[in-house]
């Protein structure tokens, strides 16, 4: 029996499919391409509209074969989005009870206990799932439940495992890492992982101003391992919208925050993610974004226009913001970090910087990422991908280096 996976959202759900291929394997499935596959799981993601529309699509024409396989929804997905999806789906079954599928014999055991297939240079270590925050824009809570936390010693176990195995990165993960309630802290556990023996990266995503705190700084600045480079979303630059998303913090406590954080570390490189489009965002509160952009500088920026989602408090609130006005939002903010980005960038050229090669880009050049996560483009043997590179910087762009090889 063959199986295929395909996956969509976000590194959660990619750590999510590497623990059902483990599954289906012990299972006595095999992977394979979708086109020979006995059974096609699709590990889905609710967040935005946009990704709904894309599972029917994929769906449509897996099931417009002519031996149709088993199919399986499972992944971040509405109960809205479930319901509308089953007539389509032959399984729709949560990712929390994987090792109960009915598929399958039941093994009764928490699924994070289930061994991820690790593959590629970069590994996905789960800290904890869920979320309490309710923010009124977003699914999670809704799709994954309440925070619970991964004991310690499994996701060092996890990353020990990980190093290993040859992986040069270790993403640990988390709809909010700094909230992880485990036997330590989470700027602890950062300081278990750092202590492992390897030359390798630590990353983490996802963060919530709220709960940054002064001991997380000081682990990061300790952790040789841990990047200088830092997600912070701050979702909205206008203290009226942050409140109707039911952010805690104002512009002037997030802009104090990374001065804090930027004190105890000057070399660090820092991005965010925004929404603009908020039900009720005027020009006024989206000026205030605009002003936030150019006073923090921000290395990267992933930028959203609202999408509405069932079940979310945002729902229930009238869209004020059309369609067109919000791409133009996005696109000004999109020009802004564009500018900021150059010119930060600039200051690379001529530089030697450490490159973790991770692919072959579609021109046949490798594609890697530095430290501070930083795009770097550049010739080179294909077995050097896995590898530690130094590369000498002699162009750039808004969001890419380029250089040739020094050593590896």
């Amino acid at each position: 029996m063959k199986y295929h996976i395909i996956t969509f959202g976000c590194q959660m759900n990619r750590s999510d499919s590497q623990r059902i291929s483990t599954y289906l394997e012990e299972n006595g499935y095999e992977e394979a391409p979708k086109e020979e596959a006995d059974l096609v799981v699709i590990n889905a993601c609710s967040i935005r509209r946009s990704a709904t529309n894309r599972i029917h699509g994929k769906i449509n024409r897996i099931n417009s074969r002519e031996i149709k396989p088993t199919t399986i929804l499972t992944g971040c997905v509405l109960k809205k989005d479930k319901i509308k999806f089953r007539h389509l789906f032959d399984h729709v079954l949560r990712i929390e009870d994987l090792t109960k599928w009915p598929l399958f014999e039941a093994k009764g055991k928490n699924y994070f206990k289930v061994t991820p297939k690790l593959e590629g240079i970069s590994a996905f270590v789960p800290i904890m799932t869920g979320c309490n925050n309710f923010c009124t824009y977003c699914v999670v809570p809704y799709t994954r439940g309440k925070e619970v936390s991964r004991p310690a010693e499994d996701i060092i176990k996890e990353a020990e495992q990980a190093v290993t195995s040859g992986h040069k990165e270790l993403w640990l993960l988390g709809q909010n890492v700094n909230s992880y309630k485990g036997e330590m802290s989470f700027a602890d556990l950062l300081r278990k992982i750092n202590q492992i023996k390897g030359d390798f990266w630590i990353r983490f995503v996802s963060s919530h101003p709220k709960d940054f705190s002064d001991d997380l700084i000081k682990a990061m600045t300790e952790c040789r391992k841990v990047v200088k480079s830092l997600n912070l979303p701050v979702q909205s630059g206008d203290n009226e919208i942050l409140q109707k998303m039911n952010r805690p913090y104002t512009r002037e406590d997030y802009k104090g925050l990374v001065m804090k954080i930027k004190k105890a570390m000057p070399e660090i490189e820092l991005s965010t993610d925004v929404i603009v489009g908020f039900p009720g965002e005027k020009e006024r509160h989206f000026h205030n974004t605009v002003e936030l952009f150019r006073e923090i500088q921000f290395d990267m920026a992933y930028i959203s226009c609202y999408s509405s989602r069932p079940q979310t408090a945002a729902y229930a609130m009238k869209e004020t913001v059309s369609d067109k006005e919000k791409k133009r939002r996005e696109r000004v903010l999109t020009e802004i970090l564009k500018e900021i980005t150059l010119e930060k960038n600039k200051k690379y050229i001529g530089k030697d910087v450490r490159v973790l090669a991770l692919k072959i880009n579609k021109n046949g050049k490798i594609q890697g990422k530095t430290a501070k996560n930083k795009t770097v483009i550049f010739e080179g043997p294909k077995k050097i991908t896995g590898t530690f590179v130094k590369i000498k910087i002699n162009q750039v762009s808004p969001w890419t280096l380029k250089g040739k090889i020094l050593s590896k």
